[in-house]
């Protein structure tokens, strides 16, 4: 699986603590990591709302199988990834959201909180989450007895999305293109995007804002 892990401004000191969390524990379980986000506090400057249209690219075009994303609280993050057709994205503060998330809902991003409650051993809790979003089958429901009708509502919950969202690239086009531009702006973004594209039409849409 290619996991990209993506940080704005306000966190992007935790960023390397973060990214070394991740890469052991899934790169530990055979996973590519991505960090297409920012870096450092002196990195291509990022929001949350940049991070939403980021996993949009990514997880449509395939580029990216699941995201981590976040924030100050990982509210502003989830509610803009969300935003968007195909983003599926879970709220995890804790090692049991990030479990119940993967079996009941099995969405293929979450989103976590970098500053609040994130004091001594904070790693440790970033760690956990990593290992239950991670380690073992997805969707399987919890408990067992519920996992039929947890799948279907789950399965439902992405028709509905459908329906009611916009194709990808139009939804990209309807937002401010200066957005668009800095979220694909970067070049940990780039290199991940367009090594792992799957999609012709996404990939001529964000070439055309690089020119």
């Amino acid at each position: 699986m290619k996991i990209a892990l993506m940080m704005e401004n306000s966190q992007a000191g935790k960023n390397a603590m973060v990214a070394g969390e991740l890469n052991t524990v899934a790169g530990g379980l055979g996973h590519q990591v991505f960090n297409v986000g920012m870096t450092d506090e002196n990195d291509h400057h990022l929001t949350y709302i940049h991070l939403g249209i980021m996993a949009s690219i990514l997880l449509n075009s395939k580029a990216a199988d699941f995201v981590v994303t976040g924030c100050g609280t990982g509210q502003g993050a989830m509610m803009a990834s969300n935003l968007h057709p195909g983003v599926v994205c879970g709220y995890c503060l804790e090692p049991s959201d990030a479990f119940l998330f993967n079996q009941i809902n099995n969405g293929n991003a979450i989103a976590l909180a970098f500053a609040k409650g994130f004091g001594w051993a904070g790693e440790l809790n970033v760690r956990y989450i990593f290992e239950k979003a991670f380690t073992g089958k997805r969707g399987e429901g919890y408990p067992i007895e519920r996992a039929e009708p947890q799948q279907k509502n789950a399965s439902i919950l992405n028709q509905v999305k459908s329906a009611v969202a916009k194709d990808v690239v139009e939804s990209l086009k309807s937002i401010d293109q200066e957005l668009v531009k800095t979220a694909v702006g970067s070049k940990q973004f780039q290199e991940c995007f367009f090594e792992n594209c799957q999609d012709a039409e996404i990939e001529a849409y964000v070439r055309s804002l690089l020119v």
